[in-house]
């Protein structure tokens, strides 16, 4: 059974950082693009960032673009998600996602993941 498992999340004040895992087992994804969604309250869930098979190669959404570093350590079968000088603005559930299609950095559609992680929670107060 595949599972994403994602820690990392909580309560921080704004212009804190923060660093989101996620675990994978079931299967090996290292082969394949990993990435990372967040869904805000009221919000669809879109798009934040992804990484390439090897890890040499990320993409970043508009909105957290300069803010958050995205990784991967394929011996440990685990995606990470750095992110910095945090806003009330980025609260919201963080979903790691994987997407068998691609092996390259770049945007994904919620649409083709074959993969989500449960999400965890992010709380950014003012």
């Amino acid at each position: 059974q595949v599972q994403l498992v994602e820690a990392g999340g909580g309560l921080v004040q704004a212009g804190d950082s923060l660093t989101l895992s996620c675990a994978a087992s079931g299967r090996t994804f290292s082969s394949f693009a990993m990435g990372w969604f967040r869904q805000r309250p009221g919000n669809d869930r879109e798009f934040v960032a992804s990484i390439s098979w090897s890890g040499m190669s990320t993409y970043y959404a508009d909105s957290m673009n300069g803010r958050i570093t995205i990784s991967r350590d394929n011996a440990k079968n685990t995606v990470y998600l750095q992110m910095n000088s945090l806003r009330p603005e980025d609260t919201a559930v963080y979903y790691c996602a994987v997407d068998l299609n691609k092996s390259t950095a770049q945007a994904m559609g919620k649409m083709s993941v074959n993969y989500w992680g449960q999400g965890t929670q992010v709380t950014v107060s003012s």
